[in-house]
């Protein structure tokens, strides 16, 4: 069984909102989310679209990029995965 990786992405809701969060599947997470099944922030906000990813070392890895990108200022965000 192959590991997946894990990832820290940002989306954009649909009222113009950020959410960043970490997964070790993208596509199901983004499935989820769009299905407003996912986060509670999102599924109250709606989805819109994902922003960007940047794959993580580990989960470990992944919650200290997630808590770092959260303290930024929104358009801050999205140059930090740049």
């Amino acid at each position: 069984m192959e590991e997946k990786s894990w990832v820290v992405y940002l989306l954009e809701c649909s009222d113009g909102s950020w959410y960043t969060g970490i997964t070790n599947d993208i596509d199901k997470r983004m499935k989820i989310q769009s299905s407003g099944k996912g986060s509670k922030y999102v599924a109250r906000k709606g989805f819109k679209k994902l922003l960007a990813t940047e794959k993580c070392l580990d989960k470990s890895d992944a919650l200290k990029k997630e808590y770092k990108i959260k303290q930024l200022p929104k358009f801050e965000k999205l140059n930090w995965f740049n």
